[in-house]
């Protein structure tokens, strides 16, 4: 900035000198030919008056020795006087008084004087011619010798006047004007430059200070001895100002790290370090808006796994619920590649080590710090969050890299803080499907009851008839349970439900829907069965495994009970789930009235004999 001054300093100094330089010359050539002008109609004057003189003492001889002595002035380098013809007619000639050149005779002829300055390289001359016309004045009366008018011009007086002198005398007072301005100049950058220099510190020091507050080093500026006390005074306010921001930046930034949970690191910039957690801060409020709005967890699940896409660029992870009451391990989202981890933790959650220590498991140096991760040549990072009393949440991110994990572990405070907001909407939704859950499942047997039927059977019966594949229908009744309540009581009573249950599900596929429909009667869809053969096949089964089980009663006596069944088929038999489940009801009718303990697939004509009772 210093040089930058100077140079500017500089060139004004010059530029002032040219111009000033420029404008005396000018006024100096005006005013040496202004006062040559002067001098000149001054000395014409005396001449004429001269001239006047020997005409009227008629000592006209003596005329040229005056002429001479004119010529011999300083300065002037010629003279002469030139007739006008009307005198010379008159008068006769005389020695070199005609005119020589056209200025004489332009000055005859108009009457007016002319000047003419001729300068060349080494010297300059004016040229000067003064009419002489008649006149009558101080005595003189022209008229009185001459045959002429008032105001005729008579003749001229012509001189060369030399004007070097002056303008030399001119020429050495302009060069002292650069001298003197580069010697005024240079004692001004002198006594400047020593004021300029402390300036100059400070302003280079301010232009550091700011420069390293960008990158959110605040820090204060020195400033040289001898400085003004204005700018001490303004020195130490930009030092206060810097302490504040300081001041301020780390501690909005240390308060925004542990709002995170991220550690503090006086080394990355605290401005770059607020920057990037308001904005992750913003987007996380705005994720879990989005969230609070989403109707079931897959759907959390699913903005979960593409924030970690978009925004943090992963591509391969695993969504992983773990049920610790059930001892239950569930895939609920894969991204990229395949499961990465032993299939026989899936049947055995409590061998996975992030679910069992509730610890995030990271492959940095030990690379089979979980023995139950199977790649060897890819490292991994599994979190563990938990989401409800029972139920845990292990994200197992997939690497290629270490480069990639340590990718991770760097964001690993952005990355919890989306999971850990992301854990209340879920639990939620786990919640609401418990609840949904219990209103569709029988207290006693766990299983669906006749509410969950109903809301099951809209979605269920256009599927079917959509993928057209057959229903079979069951209808069972426990034979003579109200025996068992009245012999052995309500409690033997439950256990024999209980044990019904139990024997249904060992028996049936998972796709199969069993319900409680009330009391002893139970409801079993055969879901995509393929035969009314291949129903009376299940329902045979069931019969059988139910008269062939021993239930335990008082003083470890055995109780053996039978079912009977009624099966119908949809949509060989109606359109309707409800009529299916009527003409099984008729069809177990047929079967407890034929000895109870029997299967009994319905036939139309099972209508008729059920009305007449």
């Amino acid at each position: 900035m210093e040089k930058k001054i100077f140079y500017q300093f500089i060139i004004i100094a010059i530029f002032l000198t040219f111009s000033i330089s420029a404008i005396s010359l000018y006024n100096l050539k005006n005013n040496s030919i202004k006062s040559s002008i002067h001098d000149a109609e001054q000395l014409s004057e005396v001449i004429k008056n001269g001239l006047t003189a020997h005409m009227i003492n008629a000592n006209m001889n003596q005329v040229d020795a005056y002429i001479n002595s004119i010529s011999n002035v300083k300065n002037i380098t010629k003279f002469w006087i030139v007739r006008n013809t009307s005198v010379e007619e008159q008068y006769g000639l005389i020695k070199n008084s005609k005119a020589r050149d056209e200025i004489d005779k332009k000055v005859l002829e108009t009457g007016q004087t002319v000047y003419e300055l001729n300068e060349r390289l080494f010297y300059t001359n004016m040229r000067i011619t003064v009419p002489y016309k008649v006149a009558i004045e101080n005595g003189v009366n022209c008229l009185s010798c001459h045959n002429a008018s008032q105001g005729d011009t008579l003749g001229a007086i012509s001189m060369e006047l030399d004007m070097s002198e002056a303008k030399d005398l001119g020429l050495e007072t302009i060069y002292l004007i650069p001298i003197l301005m580069i010697i005024g100049t240079l004692l001004i950058l002198f006594i400047f430059k020593r004021k300029l220099e402390q300036y100059s510190l400070v302003f280079d020091n301010l232009s550091k200070s700011l420069n390293f507050a960008a990158t959110g080093k605040f820090r204060k500026t020195p400033y040289p001895i001898g400085l003004s006390k204005d700018m001490i005074v303004l020195m130490d306010k930009f030092n206060d100002l810097m302490t504040s921001f300081k001041d301020t930046a780390t501690d909005i930034d240390k308060k925004l790290k542990g709002f995170i949970g991220t550690k503090i690191n006086n080394q990355i910039n605290p401005l770059e370090d607020s920057k990037e957690i308001v904005l992750n801060l913003s987007n996380l409020y705005q994720f879990k808006k989005e969230i609070e709005l989403d109707n079931t967890k897959e759907e959390i699940y699913n903005r979960l796994s593409e924030i970690f896409i978009n925004q943090f660029n992963f591509k391969n992870f695993t969504f992983i619920e773990i049920d610790t009451s059930k001892q239950k391990m569930t895939t609920i989202k894969e991204v990229g590649d395949t499961f990465y981890c032993k299939h026989n933790i899936e049947n055995e959650p409590h061998l996975c080590r992030a679910a069992r220590t509730k610890n995030d498991v990271i492959s940095t140096e030990f690379h089979h710090t979980c023995p139950y991760f199977k790649e060897e040549n890819k490292f991994h990072y599994c979190i563990s969050t938990g989401i409800s009393k029972n139920v845990y949440l292990i994200i197992n991110f997939v690497f290629d890299n270490k480069e990639e994990l340590d990718y991770l572990k760097d964001k690993i405070s952005y990355i919890k803080s989306y999971i850990n907001e992301s854990a209340p909407s879920i639990e939620v939704k786990l919640l609401m499907d418990a609840l949904q859950q219990s209103a569709f499942r029988d207290g006693l047997t766990g299983l669906y009851n006749r509410k969950f039927l109903e809301e099951h059977s809209k979605k269920l019966i256009p599927q079917a008839i959509r993928d057209k594949f057959s229903i079979g229908v069951l209808l069972l009744d426990m034979d003579h349970f109200k025996a068992v309540n009245d012999e052995y009581g309500h409690d033997i009573g439950d256990k024999v439900l209980k044990e019904l249950s139990r024997i249904l599900n060992e028996t049936l596929r998972e796709s199969d829907i069993i319900i409680r429909y009330g009391g002893e009667e139970f409801i079993v869809l055969l879901v995509n069965v393929k035969t009314e053969e291949d129903a009376l096949v299940v329902a045979n089964k069931i019969r059988m495994k139910v008269s062939e089980n021993e239930i335990d009663v008082y003083a470890g006596s055995k109780l053996r009970k039978t079912i009977s069944i009624g099966l119908s088929m949809f949509p060989n038999d109606s359109n309707s789930l409800e009529s299916v489940i009527k003409n099984a009801d008729i069809a177990l009718y047929e079967a407890k009235s034929k000895g109870r303990n029997k299967v009994i697939r319905f036939q139309s004509e099972q209508i008729s004999s059920v009305d007449l009772f």
